[in-house]
């Protein structure tokens, strides 16, 4: 194989180690996205074993003199001085270069908004919860009790009533 395609099928085996398809599943909500995921790595495994087979093999060496003794060596001579002098030109990667910080880039600013996104979940979380308790509490919990645990509410009813400002 050569060494671009040997690299090639080296990354793919790597991406495919690297990837927590059972992480990513447990994140999906709808049944139409879990179809979706599941065609994707259907895809992904295809492809990637197509890369692990057919790829990472090297090609047959040709058996000239077996050519040479049912068609003649004349010919065969010919066919293989062709056949030598092809020059397979070598895959230069000008893409990954031009891409790679950006993609790095996106990988900052992904692992950022993940953080973000955690924290603004924990918040919400939390506020959930005070609002579950305190639907509990409702029809128990006298003024005093919601305005203690709600300060700015009552400084702004107080500043409401000392400057006769009743809502009209």
């Amino acid at each position: 194989m050569s060494g671009t395609g040997k690299k090639v099928v080296d990354v793919a085996f790597k991406a495919s180690k690297n990837i927590d398809w059972e992480g990513m599943a447990k994140l999906l909500v709808s049944d139409e996205a879990r179809k979706e995921f599941a065609t994707l790595r259907r895809a992904f495994d295809e492809v990637n074993t197509t890369l692990q087979t057919k790829f990472s093999q090297e090609p047959e060496p040709i058996d000239w003199e077996y050519y040479r003794k049912g068609i003649g060596s004349r010919l065969v001579d010919m066919y293989k001085e062709a056949y030598e002098s092809v020059e397979v030109p070598k895959f230069v990667d000008t893409v990954t270069p031009k891409y790679k910080p950006k993609f790095d880039a996106l990988l900052v600013e992904l692992k950022e908004a993940e953080q973000k996104s955690l924290k603004e979940s924990e918040r919400l979380e939390k506020e959930v919860a005070e609002v579950q308790e305190m639907k509990k509490k409702i029809s128990t919990m006298t003024a005093d009790e919601y305005f203690s645990k709600h300060p700015e509410l009552k400084k702004k009813f107080d500043d409401e009533i000392r400057n006769d400002n009743w809502g009209y």
